[in-house]
């Protein structure tokens, strides 16, 4: 894998992308959420510093979500039986993702509050 171009390491990238998409309901809801934000974003027109705020909240959802994915399959496949240890692991992942979850829903309330 190392030393490939950069086309082929972004294909491995979209390869990750599509397969959480077919296989995660949750990504697609935060995909779908995340439309949202923007939507709003583009009707309310706040300035560019809360433009920067959602993007970067809805990247780290995302970004956390496709970890959490990742961490859950890799350890089904080493692990199918469960394990006390790899429950904690998978809900810890799953715990980042909600905490992330819960900054975005502050950072519109926020939005809302100021600009409505």
């Amino acid at each position: 894998m190392k030393g490939r171009p950069f086309r082929w390491r972004a294909g491995f990238a979209l390869a990750g992308l599509r397969a959480a998409w077919r296989l995660e309901a949750s990504f697609r809801t935060h995909v779908l959420a995340a439309l949202g934000a923007l939507g709003l974003l583009v009707l309310l027109r706040p300035p560019a510093i809360w433009w920067a705020l959602v993007i970067l909240v809805v990247a780290l959802i995302l970004a956390a979500e496709l970890f959490n994915t990742a961490l859950e399959h890799l350890a089904d496949h080493l692990h199918p039986e469960e394990h006390p240890t790899i429950k904690i692991a998978k809900d810890c992942a799953a715990a980042a993702v909600l905490v992330l979850s819960l900054a975005a829903l502050g950072l519109s309330a926020l939005i809302l509050w100021q600009f409505l």
